[in-house]
């Protein structure tokens, strides 16, 4: 096959760059918004056929809200999700354990809010020109240069640009290829050689829309959140939210290493193989929640959605060289436990725009400056979250004796005002993009101004 023309770019120019995008995922769309909104020209292409998101249930915080109303679609977000107010955690017979307050509006806001992940896809989606999603156009590999970055895509055709983001997920091709060139060259840290740890598998599925007089909880106005943590001898935690549409998402994790028939299920592919995500799903049917047994929402949940996924976690050093630039599971794959995952691959997203639109002039030394401050800007942030993480998923996951005995600490004896000073400090990294008009902070601390407010008006003399 012949390879198209392409354009010659001159070595600087005043022009922005092209950015070509590896991935339709959270992270690339996003990056895609915020590149049309400044003018920034850009492709993005994704090896699947479609978009075909898990249908889980998604969380996001107020650490990437800001950013979603500064594009103006915080309202449409909100119009399919439902604010966590709290979660309710219980023993497998459904004894309450504790009951966890969630972030609330009056400290920080926002409330951290619930969704069925494909709504978010579908929203970010929409606000892309289709001319500039490519789908089954898998990026294979690249070769960069002092004057620009050319792709080869699955059917062997080329383009040529000047940035090339990989957004390709945990088992990135971009990230692949970027780091089989570096160890060549003896420029890749040990670490980035080494697999990425797989400690959970999880089944995860959404509902068909719900008979409120069967199940009344789906018309409250807040998500129901529920976790349900196994005994000893059955190491998994299974969780249900209620979300728009009278439906319920449901997830149900199990730790590796402590039962044969998860380790089994760990060995398939993930996402599809439905025979053995019935498998799993019948050996489990018996499982209480608050809404009758785990079977009678698999009954309402079509097979097609449910999808098995594997908990990774690792945290890249590399995450760019030359004109090439690694975003979200690509460059820093979370554990799932508090949403922390897509908030940073998002956060990745508005960072990296910011830094693509301060080039100038368009330059090799530029763009290579550019991607390593946004390395240097976000790497310390994800590095602080990856242990909170990892600890959440002990917390709401772990039964191994001591990940036992850390919950029950962490429920019955942590603090309040650890707990509030924690969630502060948590939510207080807002990025924004530096190119639109930024959104007011929304950390009001509404109480706490009233209460300032109605002191000082005590210290006013009455005869004023």
């Amino acid at each position: 096959m012949s390879t198209p023309t392409q354009p010659i770019f001159p070595a600087v120019t005043n022009r922005h760059p092209r950015v070509l995008i590896s991935g339709a995922g959270l992270a690339g769309l996003l990056l895609g918004i915020l590149l049309e909104k400044a003018g920034i020209p850009y492709d993005i292409y994704e090896r699947a056929a479609e978009i075909k998101p898990i249908g889980a249930v998604m969380s996001l915080s107020p650490n990437i809200l800001t950013a979603f109303e500064q594009l103006g679609l915080y309202e449409e977000l909100m119009s399919f999700s439902k604010e966590a107010i709290d979660s309710t955690f219980y023993t497998d017979q459904l004894d309450v354990v504790t009951t966890n307050a969630a972030i609330t509006a009056d400290l920080v806001g926002y409330e951290c809010i619930l969704f069925a992940r494909p709504e978010l896809y579908d929203l970010l989606y929409r606000q892309i020109p289709s001319s500039k999603v490519h789908f089954s156009m898998k990026v294979v590999s690249f070769e960069q240069d002092k004057k620009g970055v050319t792709i080869t895509l699955g059917d062997n055709t080329t383009v040529r640009g000047d940035i090339l983001v990989g957004a390709d997920g945990a088992h990135s091709a971009v990230r692949t290829h970027l780091y089989k060139a570096l160890n060549k060259q003896g420029l890749l840290p040990r670490s980035d050689t080494e697999a990425m740890s797989v400690s959970y598998i999880s089944l995860v599925g959404t509902t068909d829309a719900l008979d409120p007089t069967k199940y009344p909880c789906v018309l409250r106005e807040n998500c129901n959140s529920s976790f349900i943590i196994g005994d000893k001898k059955t190491p998994y935690t299974w969780c249900t939210f209620t979300i728009p549409g009278n439906r319920i998402c449901w997830n149900v994790i199990i730790q590796l290493g402590l039962d044969p028939v998860a380790d089994e299920l760990a060995g398939s592919p993930d996402w599809v193989v439905q025979e053995n995500n019935k498998k799993m799903m019948d050996s489990i049917r018996h499982f209480k929640t608050p809404y009758g047994t785990m079977g009678d929402l698999f009954d309402v949940t079509q097979i097609e959605r449910v999808s098995k996924v594997s908990f990774e976690d690792k945290l890249f050093e590399t995450w760019n060289h030359g004109r090439v630039v690694l975003v979200g599971d690509a460059a820093h794959k979370l554990l799932p436990s508090t949403g922390a995952g897509a908030v940073n691959a998002m956060q990745d997203s508005v960072l990296l725009g910011n830094h693509i639109y301060d080039i100038h002039p368009t330059s090799h030394e530029n763009i290579k400056a550019a991607l390593s401050d946004y390395k240097e800007e976000r790497f310390d942030a994800v590095k602080e979250q990856y242990p909170q993480s990892y600890i959440s998923a002990k917390i709401m996951y772990g039964h191994t004796l001591s990940e036992r005995i850390l919950r029950q600490v962490v429920f019955n004896w942590l603090p309040e005002s650890i707990k509030r000073k924690q969630l502060l400090k948590d939510t207080a990294y807002r990025p924004q993009a530096n190119f639109l008009p930024l959104v007011p902070k929304r950390e009001v601390f509404k109480r706490i101004q009233k209460e300032k407010e109605e002191e000082e008006g005590k210290k006013i003399p009455a005869a004023l």
